[in-house]
């Protein structure tokens, strides 16, 4: 028999969804260690950060990327 198995490319989406969400916890939690000297200035920025992330997400699942049929 073959020993290769094809997996499907929605694998792969899942995984790099997780990775971009992995490395967005990584930036947040040392931004919510010093987030009091940072000021508003560090606020804003973490929100524009975070919204950035939104509207990818929200464009993938506009897509339908994110159903798994």
């Amino acid at each position: 028999g073959d020993a290769r198995h094809r997996y499907s490319v929605r694998f792969y989406v899942i995984a790099m969804f997780f990775i971009v969400f992995d490395i967005e916890a990584i930036f947040l939690y040392p931004w919510a260690v010093v987030f009091k000297p940072l000021g508003w200035f560090g606020f804003w920025e973490m929100l524009v950060f975070i919204g950035i992330l939104v509207v990818g997400l929200a464009y993938v699942w506009g897509k339908g990327a994110l159903e798994w049929e």
